[in-house]
């Protein structure tokens, strides 16, 4: 296997685009990615697109070859595919598109994650959402997607003690790092205050618990190790790519406070990394909802099982830590175009990896990680990228 560089990275503003097209936002964030890789189409091997769910928000299936097509690319009879996995459909397509290059098929890919999800009403939104969840024994009693986690949460604070103030302070963290973020769907900072007083949606979890439904696209361009020196002088390594799966249903797992996908991916990743969790000083983690990005962070490897809550009170994983998290703003404030998001989340390391940050930049970055999550659990991707000096 050949060692993969990521070469060239693109995104999108996410938000709510509603005057601009599925295609036209995920070519732009190809073209992005290419001008950045200092490559041209004709270098190109194959698309790897990451997309939820298309066909019921959009009534458009078929989308790799219509991104190709309306990209002008239709007459180089590229391989053009499309990944579904949830919320870590834009992961699971890097995932591809890292065996590719890896194995020696394509020397040259565009991995594109994108999802259109505000041209429908909220109702439709959520339905559509659920169903990454198991339809038959939680979505047809009326589980949504933040009720299930909202007992995840209910759990972890009546197991280890976690706090609704804990809880929100995710959140806030979240809102901090998207207000230095001009591509983020909420660039508005946050009070405690605010978080604690919001709508409830799903007790414990509130409005502002939750992260919104975005438009978006993002995308990279992936390629040989050593050949990056030929587009970059600062080149990024992948060095590792893991993707695990569990139970669809909540119910059915061995701990509901835990995704043992996610330990597993992770644990997979730093061994084919030969990294350690303490090596990491960026990461990108799943916080669709505030508890979410708690429980990232233990099974992740981060901290002990139960102690997230007390360890992101005292401001572990904020811009002062050891380990930051979510720089971009996370799924909380950057935004949550689902297809989008596992891509996203690589484009933000990739530029704190190069010093490209701006106001966001952590200091010393050499390791970052991304961590993405579909549904409640049953899909977790996690890769793993340093700088190459």
């Amino acid at each position: 296997m050949r060692d993969v560089a990521i070469l060239g990275v693109g995104q999108t503003r996410f938000g709510e685009l509603w005057d601009r097209s599925f295609r036209e936002i995920g070519i732009e964030a190809g073209f992005q990615a290419l001008v950045d890789a200092k490559l041209s189409s004709g270098d190109l091997g194959a698309l790897y697109l990451g997309n939820m769910a298309s066909g019921s928000l959009i009534a458009q299936e078929h989308i790799a070859p219509l991104i190709l097509d309306y990209a002008g690319l239709a007459g180089h009879h590229l391989g053009g595919i499309r990944i579904e996995g949830g919320g870590a459909s834009g992961a699971l397509a890097l995932h591809e598109g890292w065996l590719a290059v890896a194995s020696g098929a394509h020397d040259f890919v565009v991995v594109g994650g994108a999802e259109k999800l505000t041209d429908v009403p909220d109702t439709e939104a959520n339905r559509v959402a659920s169903g990454t969840a198991d339809h038959e024994w939680e979505v047809v009693f009326g589980a949504t997607l933040p009720a299930l986690w909202a007992m995840i949460a209910r759990r972890h604070m009546h197991d280890f003690g976690t706090t609704r103030e804990q809880l929100a302070r995710v959140a806030v963290h979240a809102h901090e790092m998207g207000s230095k973020n001009p591509n983020a769907h909420y660039r508005n900072k946050i009070s405690l205050e605010a978080v604690l007083g919001a709508t409830p949606v799903a007790e414990p979890l509130g409005m502002l618990d939750c992260a919104p439904f975005s438009d978006g696209a993002a995308a990279v361009v992936l390629g040989p190790l050593d050949r990056a020196r030929k587009f970059t002088d600062t080149p990024v390594r992948l060095l590792a790519s893991q993707v695990a799966c569990d139970t669809m249903a909540v119910h059915h797992r061995r701990e509901m406070t835990t995704l043992d996908s996610t330990v597993v991916a992770a644990k997979r990743a730093f061994a084919q990394a030969r990294r350690a969790p303490a090596d990491v000083r960026v990461a990108e983690i799943h916080d669709a909802y505030t508890i979410s990005g708690l429980i990232a962070l233990e099974d992740l490897g981060f901290v002990e099982k139960g102690e997230s809550g007390r360890a992101f009170e005292s401001g572990a994983f904020g811009p002062t830590g050891k380990l930051t998290v979510n720089t971009s703003g996370g799924l909380k404030a950057q935004g949550r175009p689902f297809g989008a998001v596992g891509v996203a989340q690589v484009v933000e390391i990739v530029r704190q990896l190069r010093g490209e940050a701006g106001d966001r930049q952590v200091g010393g970055a050499e390791l970052g990680l991304a961590h993405d999550v579909g549904g409640t659990g049953a899909t977790s991707v996690v890769h793993l990228m340093e700088r190459v000096n």
